[in-house]
């Protein structure tokens, strides 16, 4: 194994894909990806010998690999490189956005994926028309999170929560609220970072509102936003505020 690497951070080595497998500890010297994963890497993608690949364990581990079998719906890797480690982004970022309906919280957590947020917390305030049965919703977008992340090469998976109230999410860490009106940052937040709180359509409930009365709020535009671009626009604009130590 003699590839050399000049960055831990994962989206600066070329490869024509990424994957992310089920090894929480550690990534072998060979990988056999089959599955879904291997369905798309060799039908879709169409990758072939000796093409690069990196897979990542999805908590910062990450090790670049060639593709030495490729057939049906497997994909045979050999490492070419020991495994690094990625740090994560500092401070931490949590996104906490009211359900709406239909296909719309999945595309919230692709795009909160791809813009390196932490954790993904869907919230059902008092306008919130979307009910869905929690561990239905979590196993939907953990699926997309992940098919995110391996997109847009993410070493570290977010963690996607089961639903909370709206008095659950007020107590989480480092609120600050998603909003018309307000200032263009927050500050320097504490070690525990930020969870950006966004409304449903329709906005907060008058008594939603009177407990957020003291919280910080973020503009995210002077125009009325619907829910999901609103989570993706508070998010993009505390993303701007984060860094990451590469060694």
């Amino acid at each position: 194994m003699t590839t050399e690497i000049s960055s831990t951070l994962l989206a600066d080595f070329p490869a024509v894909a990424h994957v992310i497998v089920d090894l929480p500890n550690e990534l072998s010297d060979e990988l056999k990806i089959t599955g879904s994963d291997g369905h798309h890497l060799v039908r879709v993608r169409r990758l072939r010998i000796d093409e690069v690949v990196t897979a990542a364990n999805g908590s910062g581990s990450w090790r670049p690999y060639r593709v030495v079998e490729s057939s049906g719906r497997r994909l045979d890797l050999i490492a070419t490189a020991e495994v690094r480690v990625e740090s994560p982004l500092t401070p931490p970022l949590r996104v906490a956005f009211s359900l709406t309906k239909g296909a719309k919280p999945e595309v919230v957590a692709r795009q909160l994926t791809e813009l390196g947020v932490d954790s993904i917390i869907p919230v059902v305030a008092d306008r919130s028309v979307a009910r869905p049965e929690a561990q239905s919703l979590v196993t939907r977008l953990q699926r997309v999170a992940r098919e995110a992340s391996m997109q847009c090469r993410r070493s570290w998976l977010p963690e996607c929560l089961a639903p909370v109230t709206f008095t659950e999410a007020i107590d989480l860490p480092g609120l600050v609220v998603a909003s018309r009106t307000g200032t263009a940052a927050t500050g320097k937040p504490n070690s525990q970072g930020w969870t950006l709180l966004v409304g449903p359509e329709g906005g907060f409930s008058p008594t939603e509102i009177a407990a957020l009365k003291s919280v910080p709020i973020l503009a995210v535009g002077d125009l009325v936003l619907r829910a999901e671009t609103a989570a993706v626009a508070g998010a993009a604009v505390l993303a701007t505020q984060r860094s990451r130590l590469v060694a």
